[in-house]
């Protein structure tokens, strides 16, 4: 019975307490993306714009309308690059360029308000 009990314990430890874990690691992956993009891309796209083509902004129906509404998508984009977008590949490590995604989408979803 101790067993069973012990076993149904952890079960709903590790239930309840999932969600708050990665909770805390999405909202640091978007604030390290946060910083990342203050100091790679903000020149380019303060605010979610784009100063060389309007159209293709960080807005969530532009990601949408072009493919880039995923984190794989713009982790593709920065990492190589496109167009007047130039590759972050070497210049960025993979963990800043996928935090750098996490925080598009995030700003993305909040129409880039704070």
């Amino acid at each position: 019975m101790k067993k069973l009990f012990a076993v149904l314990l952890a079960i709903v430890c590790a239930l309840c307490f999932a969600n708050p874990v990665q909770a805390d690691d999405s909202t640091a992956l978007t604030a390290k993306g946060a910083k990342v993009f203050s100091a790679n891309c903000a020149a380019c796209h303060q605010g979610g714009n784009n100063v060389v083509a309007a159209n293709k902004n960080l807005k969530a129906a532009a990601l949408k309308q072009y493919g880039m509404d995923s984190a794989e998508a713009i982790i593709t984009q920065v990492t190589n690059g496109k167009g007047a977008m130039p590759s972050f590949k070497g210049r960025l490590k993979e963990e800043d360029i996928k935090a750098v995604a996490a925080y598009v989408l995030d700003q993305s979803a909040k129409d880039w308000k704070k």
